[in-house]
């Protein structure tokens, strides 16, 4: 039998019980091994729930089993810095939540730290792995929409009501941005394949928690090309991607979520005067994501998007953070990819 990659997930969240955990179980080369809450109690459930041999009451013990090889870490996210490095240093590999950190210079640390352990660290951006977002780089490369002339993403939801919730705290790293906006942000670099050089957004904060409940804003590209987004928690759900060329454009009615076979299609592409739909099937990004990393760990086959693609992402974040706070376009710092 094939080793497999053997996770342990630091925490109880909602995405490591309602994603993380099935993605794992679906996929062909990884498995859970163990999982740890500071509740010993939450722990135990979690493990009886989803037939994980070990729980931990803590998550040092977590990292010192030997039978664990890389941690998922879907904490809060003032706590992924910490975590990331405490896991380097007992040797796991790191797959850790979006957003990475609360700023670059917090996600430069982590994937210092990982390189220096020699681990592997990667921010689990899972949509990524869904061969639809391939697909939009055939499209394009294939010249049937002309010269890309524009991006838009939007990614919204309503949670209004729960604002006891983590994206309400500032201190755990919440707000819209962090939460939401991270993902056409990190679309539109992923497509165009260049960073993005000053960035200007607006958002709307919460006198209360002080967190951005909506932003929109526009990324401006070397190539002249710009993303224009909007991302929010308190406005009705969408999750929607276009990239907009010279002779078509292609749409993503569901760009970043879940996918089921009764969803719309994948891709709509308009070239001319021709509509088409595309369905590549049914996937499960973050099994995709899980089996990705597991190649990387296992076969040291290289990563689709290496660590210091996170550190970039958040250079972007952070210039979006400070544009909205002082109403003011700001220049984002030039980096090498």
């Amino acid at each position: 039998m094939n080793k497999k990659l053997r996770f342990g997930i630091l925490g109880t969240a909602s995405i490591a019980q309602t994603a993380f955990i099935p993605g794992v179980r679906g996929s062909r080369k990884c498995t859970v091994q163990a999982v740890a809450s500071r509740n010993p109690q939450k722990a135990a459930e979690v493990a009886e729930k989803f037939d994980i041999p070990v729980s931990y009451g803590s998550y040092e013990e977590l990292l010192r089993d030997s039978n664990v090889d890389a941690v998922y870490i879907p904490l809060p996210n003032h706590l992924h810095r910490e975590w990331t490095i405490q896991a380097a240093r007992a040797g796991k590999h790191v797959l850790c939540e979006k957003p990475a950190s609360l700023n670059a210079e917090e996600a430069g640390e982590m994937v210092e730290a990982c390189r220096k352990a020699g681990v592997i660290f990667a921010e689990a951006f899972m949509y990524r792995h869904h061969p639809k977002h391939r697909r939009i780089r055939e499209i394009v490369e294939g010249g049937e929409i002309g010269d890309i002339r524009s991006i838009h993403g939007c990614f919204t939801y309503n949670n209004i009501q729960d604002t006891s919730n983590v994206r309400y705290q500032k201190h755990m790293g919440g707000g819209s941005l962090y939460d939401v906006g991270c993902y056409p942000i990190s679309a539109a670099r992923m497509i165009l394949r260049e960073e993005p050089v000053a960035v200007s957004a607006h958002a709307v904060f919460s006198p209360e928690h002080e967190i951005d409940l909506m932003a929109s804003g526009m990324l401006e590209f070397p190539s002249g090309v710009a993303l224009t987004f909007d991302c929010g928690m308190t406005a009705s759900p969408h999750c929607k991607l276009e990239v907009h060329g010279s002779q078509g454009r292609i749409e993503l009615p569901l760009a970043f979520g879940w996918e089921h076979d009764e969803e719309p299609p994948q891709l709509i592409v308009y070239a001319g005067d021709t509509r088409r739909e595309e369905r590549l099937g049914v996937f499960n990004s973050f099994s995709l994501q899980a089996d990705g990393f597991a190649d990387a760990v296992l076969e040291d086959v290289m990563l689709p998007f290496g660590p210091e693609d996170a550190v970039l992402n958040m250079r972007v974040l952070d210039a979006c953070m400070l544009s909205a706070r002082s109403r003011a376009r700001v220049q984002v710092k030039a980096a090498k990819r």
